[in-house]
């Protein structure tokens, strides 16, 4: 019986191959968009799941107190927080301070720059890192102990090299001994690195790091698989208000399940994170297979009258209702399964192009179970989804009134067929007006005056002797006539830096809880990045001249009260000479932290370059290459523009637009295929009504008007009822922007009018084909 359907139903769909060919193209594109979403999905979702103690370990972030807002910070815990941890909060069994940093590790000739941490011992079974060579516990027997990944021990000696116990010089002036090799992480982990090494080696001889003041470390922890989270985290709150006899400023515990999804805080609260877009996306995905499934019940409920015979006979036959609808339920699984099939072959097409698009490395994996039954399922739910309605529907037509020749009463079809054309257009409009408000947000928020000019300006990190060696490289790269200035800083001019609080300053009120920003830099670091200095004067090239000076942003010389801020003190000490206009750093859509500049770049870990107007980039990063190999010859020339990094700030929202552009476009190519064929089969319809209009003298374009009418209005309704609901989506999604646009009229005529020019080109292709055709063939049977 079941092959007899499935032989019955092959057989129909090869009948009406041109329809068939429409379902399962729509039907693909939406199996491809759901499949490329889930396998983004499983990838965010997955995020650090190779450490096999997830479920027990927690980061230490701090909420901090400043002008009565509760702020939250990353590695900014102080040195000591992690043994206070270990030893007097029940529950935690391990503790670990760690330092990020990056390394040039060298061997012989070959040397390369590898991102790792300082960590204390217990860091290393808190990862449960995997050892191809030595093992974890002697890894950290020797205080000048470091280990590396597999990759960074192959890029260093070569495939297959035994090399524990070799030396390793670090930075160009120090050795560690490899003590160890472990499996490289997998690109999905939140906190990745290559390498690790004894946190106390990096501690030497910085005793302010034992002190509860000093916030600088990462802190990790491990509870007990026993211990309640809530009553440990309660303790671990308490820790530090006790230490620092201040209430002020707390720690608490963020598992590691949540520390790539859900890591945005806001008022000292955890607000999601990447979470709402693995749920938007998600929910797209459904959105996208729907409309797909929509385009077959249109055209099957449309084709109806086509069907009416064949239900008639075989009921006549003895068919039953069940074993119909079984047989148009099998066409609809059959039709799923081809174009799960296509789907495979545009998946293997699309998924390069994928992700460049999502800057990730995901792979379709067809030997994975759970990738074959994810896959079945989808084609399943489709089949099952697109195919109820229509088995429901044309199995109920009654053959007494089908082979008499009457008129199949259509009841609710047609209306309902109305209906998920609309939804189908409301949907990709709703699309393309997401999609224009998110790339006008974008260049809204990119095109805002940052205070400094970020074209043309390169960052260098510094590295061996790029301070000691600061005046003659400054010199030559001037002298080059290629660059037009260097600068250096303690901080990347896009991202927070060093803060305090407590200072006092002339004018001041109440300042003790105003979190500050403290930047040390070189004299010419202003004319370097285009800040403006707005009173007074810059930095002197002699810092011993201006060793008590400092300069203040506009928005600290606002707290210094009326009058200029020229000339007042800061702690008594320090003498503002020079007030520099606000800048945007950390929070590119809100407001920054004052700061406070001191002229002292022996602590810089940036060195900026300005190119001069017109000079060719490549010339330009030549010049500084040729320059610092000169003076700084054991390290490798590697920079990143600062345009570069500014736009990456707004990774979240770019892909957001990309893919609103490709989930726009996917809807409306598929909503345009069951327009396609819903357009050809009215046009069929209609073709004696066509043959006797054109003989009457009906003008072609008068045809093309009569057919396209029906489907415009459906496209004007759809653009009514999509305009609000677009409104809502993207108004709330803007409230979660303190520096946004307002939402215009534009982006609802540009989609509206980009929906009707979209259906008009559709229709018409089969209305003109239609009003061209001879009349004489349409009324020939007459």
């Amino acid at each position: 019986m079941f092959k007899n359907y499935i032989k019955i139903a092959w057989r129909n769909l090869w009948k009406n191959k041109g329809y068939s060919m429409l379902n399962i193209f729509g039907l693909a594109i939406g199996i491809t968009c759901a499949a490329m979403i889930l396998l983004w999905v499983e990838d965010e979702v997955g995020y650090d799941e190779n450490f096999a103690k997830q479920d027990v370990i927690y980061y230490v972030p701090t909420n901090q107190q400043y002008d009565g807002e509760w702020r939250t910070f990353f590695q900014a815990t102080p040195g000591p927080l992690a043994e206070a941890l270990k030893t007097e909060v029940p529950g935690i069994v391990g503790a670990a301070r760690t330092k990020r940093d990056d390394l040039l590790l060298q061997v012989d000739d070959k040397s390369i720059n590898k991102k790792g941490k300082y960590a204390d011992p217990d860091f290393l079974s808190m990862f449960s890192l995997s050892f191809v060579e030595g093992n974890l516990e002697t890894a950290f027997n020797e205080v000048d102990a470091i280990i590396i990944s597999k990759q960074t021990a192959t890029q260093l000696y070569g495939e297959n090299s035994s090399v524990v116990g070799k030396v390793l010089r670090v930075n160009n002036d120090t050795n560690y001994t490899i003590s160890g090799v472990f499996e490289d992480l997998p690109s999905n982990v939140t906190y990745s690195f290559d390498w690790v090494a004894p946190f106390e080696r990096f501690a030497v001889g910085k005793d302010w790091m034992l002190e509860y003041g000093a916030n600088f470390s990462d802190t990790f922890v491990e509870l007990a698989p026993e211990a309640n989270f809530d009553i440990v985290n309660q303790k671990v709150k308490a820790i530090l208000p006790i230490k620092t006899e201040e209430d002020d400023a707390y720690a608490f515990l963020h598992p590691m399940k949540d520390w790539h999804l859900k890591s945005n805080f806001e008022g000292g609260k955890n607000v999601g994170g990447q979470i709402i877009y693995v749920r938007l996306f998600s929910l797209i995905a459904i959105i996208i297979l729907l409309i797909a499934c929509v385009n077959f019940m249109n055209l099957a409920t449309a084709r109806s009258e086509k069907r009416a015979n064949e239900v008639g006979v075989r009921k006549v036959l003895g068919s039953g209702r069940k074993g119909l609808m079984s047989q148009f339920m099998a066409e609809a699984v059959i039709t799923a399964t081809l174009s799960a099939a296509l789907s495979i072959v545009l998946l293997k097409l699309l998924i390069p192009q994928f992700n460049t698009l999502i800057d990730k490395q995901l792979d379709l994996s067809l030997g994975s179970p759970v990738h074959i039954l994810t896959l079945v399922g989808i084609t399943l739910v489709c089949g099952l989804v697109a195919g109820w309605y229509p088995a429901f529907y044309l199995s109920s037509f009654k053959p007494v009134d089908v082979l008499k020749g009457s008129r199949i009463s259509k009841g609710s079809a047609p209306f309902i067929r109305k209906g998920l054309v609309a939804t189908q257009f409301v949907v990709s409009i709703v699309f393309i007006i997401s999609t224009i408000i998110v790339y006008q947000q974008v260049q809204h928020v990119k095109g805002r005056d940052l205070g400094y000019d970020k074209e043309n300006l390169v960052k260098i990190p510094v590295k061996g002797d790029i301070i000691k060696n600061f005046n003659p490289i400054a010199q030559d790269m001037k002298a080059s006539g290629m660059l037009e200035s260097i600068g250096l800083n303690n901080s990347d001019i896009l991202s927070g830096g060093n803060n305090t609080s407590g200072l006092e300053w002339q004018g001041g009120v109440d300042t003790e809880d105003v979190l500050v920003s403290t930047r040390y830099i070189s004299a010419d670091f202003f004319k370097t990045t285009g800040m403006t200095i707005l009173e007074g004067r810059g930095f002197s090239d002699n810092p011993l001249k201006d060793s008590t000076n400092l300069i203040v942003s506009e928005s600290f010389a606002k707290l210094m009260g009326a009058g200029s801020a020229v000339g007042k003190t800061i702690e008594n000490d320090y003498a503002v000479i020079g007030v520099v206009k606000d800048y945007l750093y950390d929070d590119m859509y809100g407001s920054s932290d004052p700061v406070i500049f001191f002229n002292y770049h022996d602590e810089a870990r940036f060195l900026y370059v300005k190119a001069k107007e017109g000079i060719a980039t490549t010339t330009a990063l030549s010049t500084m290459e040729t320059v610092l190999k000169k003076h700084n010859p054991a390290f490798p020339f590697e920079y990143e523009f600062v345009d570069d990094t500014y736009n990456a700030k707004f990774k979240s929202e770019k892909l957001i637009g990309s893919l609103s552009q490709i989930f726009a476009l996917l809807a409306i190519i598929i909503s345009c295929l069951g327009l396609f064929g819903l357009s050809a089969f009215t046009a069929d319809q209609r073709r004696k009504e066509i043959g006797v209009r054109k003989v009457l003298g009906s003008s072609i374009a008068g045809i093309v008007g009569l057919l396209s009418k029906d489907f415009m209005k459906l496209v004007i309704i759809a653009i009514v009822i999509a305009c609000p609901i677009a409104w809502l989506l993207m108004q709330n999604w803007l409230e979660g922007y303190a520096y946004r646009i307002s939402i215009n009229a534009w982006a609802f005529i540009i989609a509206g009018t980009i929906a009707i020019a979209i259906a008009l080109l559709t229709i018409s292709f089969q209305a003109l084909k239609a009003a061209r055709a001879n009349p004489v063939k349409s009324l020939r049977t007459e």
